[in-house]
């Protein structure tokens, strides 16, 4: 769950960088890094922290050119060490490569060991300086970026979102699943690739589509043109991107976020009606879907906890016990809206379970007389591979236990979860065109020792130069 960006703007791409990572900082908030590149310099400027921490106004006017990349970095693969920050960046025949990624690879090991075998030495213990590895030794014999991509997709195994500055020429692409999200818009000067549409929209820009699954984007100074490198028989987006991860409003892969949640919230009623005083989220994230449910039960919706908004997100926090203090400095009680009340308490789902316990704990303390939880997403049963950082089914409070066990774990008076169906039908897209995998335990790509969807991917040739004309401001979105 990191965030990726990619600009050419003719204005410089630095400050326009740095806001589109602002705009995508709660995809990561363990690093941050730009790179940029100006005549025969390739700029960065990286380090651990927030995006307002890392960079100030003297980094980004050093950091020079009218294009370039950035990340912030949410760690998964890969341990929370300086030389894990992205971007990465390689130096071969005259030629800058930067390159970051969202995402997560499950055949790191075997091409790590297979290019260590080759007498290749990596810097850091992460699956991006492997995919920077593939299109490195790819252009060293191929004759074009197009390709190296072509050479990469092939041999990678896993979800990623990359872009890569190759000198003064930005390129983006998804995997042929498009597990990660990825979307292009249109600038004044120039255009922008990033995991949300919301970094599009902190730059005034216009939104022009989502990167297709198997796409390659190119843009320079001259535009943008497109390639489509490989197709599959389904698509896999990620659920818990409209769960949890993705901001509520972003557009992605054509929904919007918030009416998914709201449309989920509304589901949670419907499923399972209780007589209640009030129907409050958990900030943020479960507000729309409280919205929905409010909307339709006709239970008023009422904050029962505020929210400290200089806190970051609890879930991506590395530890447990990082996790566990950061509840009670990050949400408190609002006593008056709580005390002798019957209260539907909405979130947007249950991972390890202590989080909940404590929330629960707080609003009972608060004088409520029945907290009846409601969860936006089905029970989590199974570890992800793909980008989440829950590893072990023995994290995983549901894994294994029946419902009811999860709700006197908790400590809440009810507890339901919205059905996989329901929120299949929330999203809009299908169920063979989503990654359930941490749902249903059977991944869209192989991994060892688990079950696997079957899904065939074919690598196509022939270049599709895309028509700017579709991408000026007022166009319908495509």
């Amino acid at each position: 769950m990191c965030g990726i960006v990619g600009i050419v703007d003719a204005g410089g791409v630095s400050f326009p960088l740095y806001y589109a990572l602002y705009a995508l900082q709660h995809r990561g908030q363990e690093s941050a890094g730009i790179s940029t590149f100006e005549g025969t310099t390739l700029y960065t400027h990286k380090a651990q922290g927030l995006v307002a921490e890392v960079f100030n106004s003297q980094t980004l006017q050093d950091l020079q050119g009218n294009a370039g990349i950035g990340h912030v970095r949410y760690p998964t693969t890969g341990s929370k060490v300086p030389e894990n920050v992205q971007p990465f960046n390689f130096r071969y025949r005259g030629l800058d490569l930067a390159i970051a990624h969202n995402g997560n690879l499950v055949n790191t090991a075997e091409l790590r060991e297979e290019y260590e075998h080759r007498g290749q030495i990596f810097c850091t213990t992460t699956d991006t300086e492997i995919i920077g590895n593939i299109i490195a030794d790819a252009l060293r014999t191929s004759k074009s970026m197009e390709d190296a991509v072509l050479l990469c997709m092939r041999r990678l195994r896993g979800s990623y979102a990359t872009v890569a500055l190759l000198n003064n020429t930005v390129y983006a692409f998804r995997d042929p699943l498009g597990i990660k999200p990825l979307c292009i818009g249109k600038l004044d000067n120039g255009y922008i690739v990033a995991s949300e549409s919301v970094a599009i929209d902190a730059l005034d820009g216009t939104f022009v589509r989502d990167v297709r699954p198997g796409e390659l984007i190119r843009i320079d100074e001259s535009g943008l043109t497109s390639t489509q490198i490989a197709t599959a028989n389904r698509k896999a987006y990620c659920i818990f991107e409209y769960v949890y991860f993705a901001r509520a409003d972003s557009v992605m892969d054509g929904t919007l976020v918030y009416d998914v949640r709201r449309r989920i919230g509304q589901k949670l009623y419907d499923a399972n009606p209780v007589e209640a005083d009030t129907a409050c989220p958990v900030p943020d994230s479960g507000i729309a879907y409280a919205a929905g449910y409010a909307e339709q039960s006709g239970i008023p919706f009422i904050e029962g906890l505020m929210k400290n908004r200089y806190m970051g997100r609890t879930f991506i926090m590395p530890t447990q016990q990082q996790r566990e203090r950061a509840v009670r400095i990050k949400l408190n009680t609002v006593r008056g809206n709580l005390k002798d009340k019957r209260v539907v308490l909405i979130d947007d789902s249950v991972v390890r379970g202590t989080t909940s316990r404590r929330i629960v704990n707080m609003i009972r303390d608060a004088g409520a007389e029945e907290i009846h939880l409601r969860v936006g997403s089905p029970p989590i049963i199974a570890p992800c591979y793909l980008g989440v950082d829950m590893p072990t089914r023995t994290e995983l409070i549901a894994s294994g236990k029946e419902v009811e066990a999860v709700r006197e774990s908790v400590g809440a008076t009810s507890l339901t979860y919205i059905s996989l169906e329901d929120l299949v039908e929330a999203i809009g897209c299908g169920e063979q065109n989503l990654c359930t995998g941490c749902l249903t335990g059977c991944y869209p790509v192989e991994i060892n020792g688990e079950k696997s969807c079957h899904c065939v991917v074919d690598y196509v040739a022939g270049t599709h130069q895309s028509d700017l004309s579709t991408f000026k401001a007022g166009k319908e979105r495509t």
